[in-house]
């Protein structure tokens, strides 16, 4: 059995990846398990900030605990491989990290302009903790160090250049076979999304495999030029690692 933890940043193609990866008949996906959780954590007006926090907080179990060791324990549907998408920033001060040293971790990465101009069209004023850089880098450094291996990293723009070259090298490396039915997949609903898809997930929805790659053309607001700065920093020292 395999369990791969996919950790990203929010406005990636993270969605998209755990659509490739349910396609595949022998995977269970898991989306964003540990999202109540983290709303559970934060202060009330940056919770506010979340679409349908109060439907998240319901829908999930809110203690990291019983998270882990849900996702740590047998995989279901008797499917032979466990996709757990992950978003970095839920993971909170104070969580243990010793079952993530039990899964096959992978970290998903997008240029951070890109990424900062899709989210605050939803969230205006992200910090770079909202974006999960932070995060992503302390936990790719513990994961080295516990291991003495560095972890797998894909970029987002690597992906949609090359779905199958990418996707079947990161297969190889989970010690999974490649399966062709990941790249491509039934638009709509699926029953693993989570309860706040409708706010996220429209683009996704309405797709049927991976988009082609379109560089973005828009800005950085001049406010959040601090925040860039340091996410591209951060951004850089994951890629050096990319596949």
């Amino acid at each position: 059995m395999t369990r791969i933890a996919m950790w990203s940043g929010p406005r990636n193609i993270s969605t998209a990846l755990m659509r490739s990866w349910g396609a595949r008949g022998d995977c269970f996906v898991s989306d964003e398990p540990l999202y109540a959780h983290y709303l559970s954590v934060i202060d009330e007006d940056k919770r506010r900030e979340h679409p349908a926090y109060d439907e998240v907080m319901r829908s999930q179990a809110t203690d990291w605990r019983e998270v882990a060791a849900q996702l740590t324990g047998p995989v279901p549907n008797g499917k032979s491989v466990w996709y757990q998408k992950h978003m970095a920033h839920h993971l909170t001060p104070g969580m243990d990290w010793n079952w993530i040293g039990g899964l096959t971790n992978c970290f998903l990465i997008r240029d951070p302009a890109a990424m900062i101009t899709s989210f605050i069209k939803v969230i205006d004023n992200p910090t770079p903790e909202d974006l999960g850089l932070p995060q992503q880098v302390a936990l790719f450094d513990w994961l080295r160090d516990e291991t003495d291996t560095a972890p797998i990293v894909i970029d987002s723009r690597d992906v949609l250049m090359d779905p199958g070259g990418m996707l079947a090298r990161v297969c190889e490396r989970f010690g999974v076979a490649f399966d062709e039915s990941m790249l491509a997949w039934e638009s709509g609903t699926r029953e693993e999304d989570g309860v706040w898809a409708t706010h996220w997930y429209a683009s996704v929805y309405q797709s049927t495999g991976f988009a082609a790659y379109e560089p973005k053309q828009e800005r950085v607001p001049e406010r959040l030029k601090g925040v860039l700065q340091e996410c591209n920093v951060l951004y850089d020292l994951l890629a050096a690692h990319k596949l």
